[in-house]
Parts: C-alpha cells; structure tokens; sequence
C-alpha cells in the first residue's frame, strides 16, 4: 500500500518543502491540488523546466508526484482544462489526474448527465494513455452515488479513464456503505482519498475517531491488491508538521498490519 497527501495539508510550502514533509514522514507520494494558490508551482502554466526540475526532484527524494488534482468538471465539457493538467501530469511523472463530475446543471436529468460526463472523459482518453496517465472521476459532488459513477465508467470503457475514490462522500450522504461503494466502483479504483469525520459535526477528526470506516478500506483494498495511493485530504485543518500528518500515516498503517496478521493467521 502506498500514502500521499494533498498539498491542501500545506498550502505555504514549495514543492521542496512539500517533498521534504513526506520524505520525513514516510510518505511515498504527493498530491498538488492545482489552481488553489498553493506554493508548491505544480500549475498548468508552470514552464518545462520548473516540469523537469519538479520531476527530477520527485525522483531524488524518492517520493512520487502520484496525482494532479484539479477542479475540471466533467458535466461542463472542461476538457480543454483537462487535457492541459494531463500534460502537466505527464510531464511531473504523475499517473494520475483527479476531475470532478461537477453540479448537474438546472434542466439536465441524470442519464443525460452520465452520457455527458462519459462523453467527456472519453473525450480526453486517448490523450491520457499517450501521457500514461489515468484521468479519474472522484465520488463527489453531484456524483456521489457509487453506482452513478460505475455507470460513467461503463459508458467511458477506456483503461486510462478510472475512479478516484473518496471514501468519506458516498458514505456521508447516505448513498452506499462503504462495503457496497466498493463492490460498485471496485474494477475501476485507480486512486483514493481519505479522511474521517464526524456526521453530526461536519468536521474533520482523527482516523478512527469519526464515522467512517477506514480499517474496512483498508481490508477491501487488500483483497483485490490495490497498488495505487492513499491519499490523505485534510483542509484547514490541524497542524501538519507535527500533528494530523504523522498521526494520520501512522493509523493507516497500524490498520494495514493489523489486517495483514489476521489474514496470515
């Protein structure tokens, strides 16, 4: 299993110093959020040799710029947006991209919308695989239920259009469990994000203090030898540096190698 996180965990910080952060850690990849004024420089309109560097420094720390997240809204058509974050992707070395179906405009009904946002992706598909890189759909927004996106992607049927799962969203808006969000979206899980929370509250809390099931994540995802990231999303949240993000890694990982003892037992 592999760990990331968000650069929404450390907004102030260069891409040095957002690498340094999860070489100290032990986290194996990244995830700059694009178009949000964060420091780290990973934009669509950062030139081919900040891309080199950045890739070249990705390689040195040995931590993986694992995805490009960006707001790209699918339902919208944003593929012109789209096909320049994989450009982007490509160039850092990330394989993945994260995009949002986006709100389904007034008017618009729901299989319109599913036709719309598969069209889109596939729109943009080809493009990807050259780039070797995945464009993922997240679970989010106006596409929450799990079997929603498991029709786009039915539709999509492309090997470089896949699901970036956030496990907290499905759940929260009592669309599915987290058991059957993954049977929904299993075959086509290419990325996660992760994070706990309280329903009652709507904030943030630790792994293992909130609502949400990350143990059973883990568990699934073991099951079909996931090999993709975990990628932590933490938003205005605590401290990073000393707080949320080594305490977070450490649950994950605890869950992980409890999980791997019972099955061995």
């Amino acid at each position: 299993m592999k760990y990331s996180f968000m650069s929404f965990s450390c907004p102030d910080l260069d891409l040095d110093g957002m690498l340094s952060l999860a070489e100290r850690f032990g986290y194996d990849g990244i995830e700059p959020r694009i178009d949000s004024g964060h420091r780290h420089g990973v934009e669509v309109d950062s030139d081919s040799a900040f891309r080199r560097e950045a890739r070249k420094r990705a390689e040195e720390k040995g931590v993986a710029i694992c995805c490009v997240a960006t707001s790209c809204r699918m339902v919208l058509g944003e593929t012109e947006r789209t096909l320049k974050a994989i450009d982007l992707a490509g160039d850092v070395g990330a394989g993945r991209v994260r995009v949002f179906g986006g709100r389904i405009p007034e008017g618009m009904g729901r299989d319109e919308a599913i036709e719309v946002v598969a069209e889109s992706l596939r729109s943009v598909a080809d493009h990807a695989a050259e780039r070797g890189v995945v464009v993922c759909l997240e679970t989010h927004d106006d596409w929450c239920d799990p079997e929603h996106v498991a029709e786009v992607m039915r539709r999509a049927d492309h090997p470089s259009v896949g699901v970036n799962w956030d496990v907290m969203h499905p759940v929260r808006k009592g669309f599915a469990t987290m058991d059957s969000a993954f049977r929904a979206l299993e075959p086509w899980i290419r990325h996660l994000h992760v994070h706990d929370g309280s329903r009652k509250t709507g904030k943030l809390v630790p792994i293992g203090h909130g609502d949400y099931d990350h143990r059973r994540v883990i568990e699934l995802l073991l099951s079909i030898s996931y090999d993709g990231y975990i990628s932590g999303e933490w938003i205005n949240w605590e401290d990073p540096y000393e707080v949320h993000l080594p305490r977070e890694l450490a649950t994950l990982k605890r869950y992980e190698s409890e999980v791997k003892v019972r099955n061995v037992r």
